[in-house]
């Protein structure tokens, strides 16, 4: 895939146009990258190089084109193209964020009020979905540890839990009598792993407000876990000092823990975990790779869980 040759999909396609212009000015401003038109082709490459974070791979980013239309976001339906499909009506805007627990300044934010343009950068991350496929993706964001930071955590919190919205009108995999998964999508992380640099609320994707089947318009990014840990619309941040319940150990303890790190050594049990499909690389036959400790982030990482069986604690 080169970048190069890569339509960029307007955000307009997939939002208002008042609406998406007013968050691109936002997020592309504050990321450096330039809010006076869409960037494409060969520019829009050397603008990621220019302006990517230390903490960014040096892969070739997976094409927008894959990126936008193969997801997991089951609120809109279980197979991979639903969310592309599904969420036209979603409405990202006006959005609220509500901060609170064990917190000294809890907040209910709107949007604007909550991203602060001043920490808002473009990084380059690898994600790892448990279906053992894989996608790097020029994620927009700020780092989770300044809005923790600003509410000022209580010393007896020790985790920090995600809820995510629940609109049946507009999220049509949360209507019907048989749901595959229980309402609201919750998630959760250590209050270390939260606060650790490498943990991003993405606001957008390759320079552009972050579209709808990606989670719009705040999803978490926890680069060195599996994907399902990356909660999606997110609406609420509660810091607690008990392990939250998160949506996948609900569903089945069996298969998935609370840590969801990219271990090859633990094997799903219905698929090895040892190798994946890198996505836009010459489709189901392609020459798979192996899956590295923590994807790769072990060397930033590995540390966090010093002594810890991760066999036991997957």
């Amino acid at each position: 895939m080169l970048i190069g040759r890569q339509r960029v999909i307007k955000s307009s396609e997939i939002t208002p146009r008042d609406v998406y212009l007013n968050r691109r000015d936002l997020i592309a401003g504050a990321a450096g990258l330039g809010a006076s038109g869409l960037i494409g082709g060969e520019a829009f490459a050397a603008k990621i190089e220019a302006a990517k974070s230390k903490f960014s791979t040096d892969e070739k980013p997976t094409s927008l084109k894959d990126v936008t239309s193969y997801n997991n976001f089951y609120e809109f339906g279980v197979d991979k193209s639903d969310p592309a499909a599904n969420s036209k009506a979603f409405k990202p805007t006006p959005w609220n964020v509500k901060v609170d627990g064990l917190v000294n300044k809890p907040a209910d934010y709107q949007l604007e009020d909550f991203i602060k343009p001043s920490t808002v950068e473009e990084r380059i991350y690898r994600l790892r979905c448990v279906e053992a496929w894989s996608m790097v993706i020029p994620w927009v964001g700020i780092p989770l540890a300044d809005v923790i930071k600003r509410a000022d955590p209580q010393g007896s919190a020790k985790f920090v839990a995600f809820e995510t919205v629940v609109r049946p009108p507009e999220m049509p995999g949360q209507k019907g009598l048989f749901q595959p998964l229980p309402w609201p999508y919750v998630e959760g992380l250590r209050l270390d792993e939260a606060l650790h640099p490498l943990t991003l609320l993405a606001t957008g994707l390759y320079g552009e407000t972050l579209p709808n089947q990606n989670g719009a318009p705040l999803r978490l990014v926890v680069p060195w876990k599996y994907g399902f840990k990356s909660i999606k619309s997110i609406v609420r941040i509660t810091l607690t000092d008990k392990q939250p319940r998160t949506t996948w150990n609900i569903s089945n303890p069996g298969e998935y823990g609370f840590y969801s790190n990219v271990n090859p050594a633990v094997d799903h049990p219905r698929w090895t975990q040892a190798t994946e499909r890198r996505i836009g690389e010459g489709g189901v036959f392609n020459k798979r790779r192996e899956t590295l400790p923590f994807n790769g982030y072990a060397d930033q990482v590995a540390s966090l869980y010093s002594g810890m069986d991760l066999k036991t604690n997957f």
